[in-house]
């Protein structure tokens, strides 16, 4: 079989481009995806590599805690919690200890309990058997018991619960102002309260419907997990990147880098000058290559913080309304239309955002947090913002009739009649997002 004539052998030069990935270039995309710990921990391992390269950190300041994720549908102010929390930065577990010490002698009982508390979580739980418990110590159920006893006498109310019932019943015992059987309804009927089929908790028990949901409602009121109102010593502080002021005058926005808490890496001029003078040939091309080392992670940190202040000051222009506004509202915003609006790679947009913060004069949040998608409309172009979706589904559950309460259709039925088009389990999923039950479980009998 002959080959065709027109097959021929030959060659050519083509010109492409290619990115070459060198190791400096993979650091310089760590840098600007490391968040400030990480940062820290980074150069501290380049400074034990390089003799010319000191790290020090800026000053601390105590004020930066907790990143919070703005949500204005959760500001009513019903829960209390935040008055149980302990004027005190002491851990849960160092708390129970002080405690044990202050309020029991010293004997085989207050040992056990003090075994105990080590297997307390930080939500306050406790997380060994009792069974475990007596193998480990070599003790009887009656003093793993006693001594467990013990700790559940202790402040917060509920710590050493085995379970979430258990957990409320304590709490129950200590209020004098809980509802009369109360503590009954829990220990006996825990999962017809909790699923809602109280029609077999008033039939066993002889009390009406309405005495009912007062203990329900009194019991949504208690703390499920009341070891998290403590500090923890795994907590970390967040130190902003940026920080964002408003003049009230005018509602000009400001947003400039923070520098407390921030490494910062500077020359050993000296040991440099030093080493230069004694050393030969091959010690100045070592000492030349750590000070290009350095040069080059300098100006690697200085385009980190420019790129993290540019991403900053687009987020600050396109979600102005959240900066001055009291309801703090968001524009759907992506990550791609920030890319094209500062000639970067979405991905590059991707890193200067997770784990960066900024702080306001109303909390600290992560730069990440004022990316929220929108939903197109059909037959317009009209773009709606996921939140402001969320919140409206909020408000019309809270001004719906509790004795019968709306389906997620009913919902869609509504957000429709507002030029709102989402399908029923879009609502669910928001609905679920929100922290809101079912139609079911929020019906009402005390209306």
């Amino acid at each position: 079989m002959k080959m065709s004539q027109n097959f021929r052998q030959g060659q050519s030069q083509v010109q492409t481009q290619k990115l070459a990935m060198t190791q400096q270039l993979q650091q310089s995309i760590k840098i600007l995806q490391y968040g400030t710990e990480d940062l820290l921990s980074f150069l501290n391992d380049k400074m034990l590599e390089n003799p010319l390269i000191d790290v020090s950190v800026s000053d601390m300041d105590t004020q930066y805690l907790e990143p919070k994720n703005y949500d204005a549908s959760k500001s009513d102010g019903k829960t209390d919690w935040i008055n149980q929390i302990p004027e005190t930065t002491q851990s849960l577990f160092h708390y129970l200890i002080e405690q044990i010490h202050l309020n029991y002698r010293d004997t085989a009982l207050r040992s056990l309990s003090l075994f105990l508390v080590e297997f307390i979580d930080t939500n306050g739980y406790l997380t060994i058997s009792i069974e475990e418990a007596m193998k480990l110590k070599q003790a009887t159920y009656i003093e793993v018991l006693d001594a467990l006893t013990l700790i559940q006498m202790l402040e917060p109310a509920g710590v050493g619960a085995r379970n979430l019932q258990e957990c409320l019943m304590l709490q129950i015992e200590r209020d004098d102002n809980a509802p009369n059987q109360a503590y009954l309804v829990l220990e006996e009927y825990f999962d017809e309260l909790a699923n809602r089929k109280w029609q077999k908790i008033e039939k066993k028990l002889g009390i009406l419907l309405v005495e009912i949901q007062e203990i329900f409602d009194y019991i949504q009121k208690l703390h499920p997990n009341p070891g998290s109102l403590f500090y923890s010593d795994e907590d970390s502080i967040i130190y902003p990147d940026l920080e964002v002021k408003v003049d009230r005058t005018d509602n000009s926005i400001s947003i400039v880098s923070t520098k407390v808490g921030k490494p910062v890496i500077s020359f050993q001029t000296t040991y440099f000058e030093k080493m230069s003078h004694q050393g030969g040939e091959e010690v100045k091309r070592y000492l030349n290559d750590k000070k290009s080392e350095f040069e080059w992670l300098k100006k690697t940190l200085e385009q980190r913080g420019n790129t993290i202040l540019r991403v900053g000051e687009e987020i600050v222009k396109k979600q102005s309304a959240f900066f001055i506004e009291s309801n703090h509202p968001l524009t759907p915003m992506k990550l791609k239309s920030v890319a094209e609006e500062l000639s970067l790679h979405e991905s590059t947009i991707s890193r200067a955002v997770n784990g960066k913060y900024l702080t306001t004069d109303f909390g600290v949040f992560e730069l990440r947090s004022f990316f929220s998608t929108g939903l197109e409309q059909k037959n317009s172009n009209e773009v709606i913002g996921v939140n402001d979706v969320k919140q409206l589904i909020e408000t019309i559950i809270r001004e719906e009739n509790k004795t019968k309460p709306l389906s997620d259709q009913k919902i869609v039925d509504l957000l429709k009649e507002k030029n709102i088009q989402i399908s029923r389990r879009t609502v669910a999923k928001y609905r679920e997002e929100l922290g809101i039950q079912s139609s079911s479980m929020r019906k009402r009998f005390d209306n």
